[in-house]
């Protein structure tokens, strides 16, 4: 499974999660109230527990002893006690708990602002982890995870997200705020390496943000931002104390505006953990804001246009209260949706039972190898249910599969969320159709049909 560590420290840390106090909590009910399940406060949540003590550390040791620098750690199975209790297609979702800085981005009327507040967005995600080093479950090829948010504005964000490619694990996911004309498709593809007392996490990924009521003069589309992910590095898995780092860099582009975030890793002399730097500039190479701070703590913006201009903060992770995602119950999922696929597994991690949670994962990874065997030999090719190969010159390799009305009035509003709940349950008490177990593909090819 991909190397994907995370963090310790005081300050909550890290890359695409969120926390929630077991494998069970957040469940929806009704009008879409949240219950959460919360541990009595006397508990503590394991996914901030550090277990690597020198037991742990012997069995890492035993593993990694066996590896050269630079190997891919995919293929290794590592210990359960460095997992988070949750899978990495609900991992991303961290990325979306601050849809009011989204929300606050899109109506701005400024270029320039609204790309600074979407690096402000993008840039909000990243501290919400585990405080220790743990990295999510990596998802089995056809894994899903859906998830609503009902937001301060009375409107719903949806997201949906499938395990498309095992080998190497790439999750697809979707995100939109219907009414707000604001959506997101995005791929994450984390390649894993061992470099010695440190694993790494190349994410390769990208997102793709579009604001679908702003069109862009110059391709008449609407307005479209990439973004790309930092590296994540996993510190002192052998010795000394084990943390999580970000490192190398985010890139945003816009249609006017660009951004280079260089997420600096500690240096071995000097130096402070978790420092970013960047500079907002057009593409002729104009100057117009440096960021700076830590992404886990404050980040700062200062207007480089005005000599005078002091340093003011962008974003504060220790002020701001992350929105979660609703999530159905456990007993209206399908038996390879997330929390439902890894209940037993979560549930061990949670009482720190690492021979049943050892044990629980083998069974699914194990299933899945038998399903893998046999679609090689039947001579049949996996599919995905929710995602579609995409085109050439598209930006992503897969998409949703399915024709999202363009539009931006109120009817075309109502219709692009009747499409988006047809995809696969999201609210509770949406019940499977048939047509949710034929591949992404063919469905895709019946809807172009009937399109056109």
């Amino acid at each position: 499974m991909p190397l994907k560590l995370k963090s310790k420290s005081g300050s909550s840390h890290h890359h695409h999660h969120y926390s929630s106090s077991s494998g069970t909590s957040n469940t929806g009910t009704g009008a879409g109230a949240v219950q959460q399940q919360q541990a009595d406060p006397g508990t503590i949540d394991t996914d901030d527990i550090d277990e690597n003590d020198d037991a742990g550390q012997s069995i890492l040791m035993g593993i990694i002893t066996q590896l050269k620098p630079g190997c891919d750690l995919s293929r290794i199975t590592l210990p359960t006690f460095i997992l988070e209790k949750k899978s990495m297609l609900e991992r991303i979702a961290n990325q979306l708990q601050f849809p009011d800085i989204l929300l606050d981005a899109h109506a701005e009327k400024d270029d320039l602002q609204r790309f600074v507040k979407i690096v402000k967005w993008y840039l909000s995600g990243w501290h919400i982890a585990p405080k220790a080093v743990k990295k999510p479950l990596n998802p089995v090829l056809g894994e899903y995870f859906t998830a609503y948010w009902d937001l301060p504005n009375k409107q719903q964000a949806f997201y949906i997200a499938e395990q498309t490619s095992h080998h190497p694990p790439k999750s697809s996911y979707f995100y939109m705020i219907p009414e707000s004309n604001i959506r997101v498709d995005g791929t994450t593809i984390p390649k894993s390496r061992f470099l010695g007392n440190s694993t790494a996490a190349m994410m390769e990924g990208l997102s793709v943000l579009q604001f679908l009521d702003i069109i862009d003069p110059k391709t008449g589309k609407p307005e479209k931002y990439t973004l790309t992910q930092p590296n994540m590095y996993a510190r002192g898995i052998l010795f000394g104390k084990m943390r999580i780092e970000l490192g190398d860099h985010l890139i945003i582009k816009g249609p006017k505006y660009q951004v280079d975030i260089d997420f600096k890793t500690k240096g071995f002399i000097s130096g402070t953990y978790d420092a970013i730097e960047g500079i907002v500039k057009d593409y002729q190479g104009k100057e117009y804001y440096e960021i700076s701070g830590k992404w886990n703590d404050i980040i700062y913006y200062k207007d480089l246009r005005d000599k005078s201009a002091k340093k003011a903060i962008l974003f504060n992770c220790h002020t701001s209260t992350p929105l979660k995602p609703i999530v159905r119950p456990l007993e209206e999922q399908g038996e390879l949706e997330s929390r439902r696929l890894w209940k037993k597994v979560t549930d061990a991690l949670a009482k720190r039972d690492h021979v049943v949670a050892t044990d629980e994962k083998f069974k699914i990874e194990n299933a899945q190898r038998i399903l893998a065997k046999k679609r090689v030999e039947d001579g049949v090719e996996f599919h995905p249910k929710l995602f579609r190969s995409s085109s050439p010159g598209d930006d992503l390799e897969f998409y949703i599969y399915k024709h999202i009305p363009a539009g931006t009035d109120s009817q075309t509003h109502e219709d692009q969320i009747r499409s988006i709940l047809e995809i696969a349950p999201i609210i509770p008490g949406q019940k499977f159709t048939d047509k949710f177990f034929i591949p992404a593909y063919q469905k895709h090819d019946i809807q172009q049909k009937e399109l056109s």
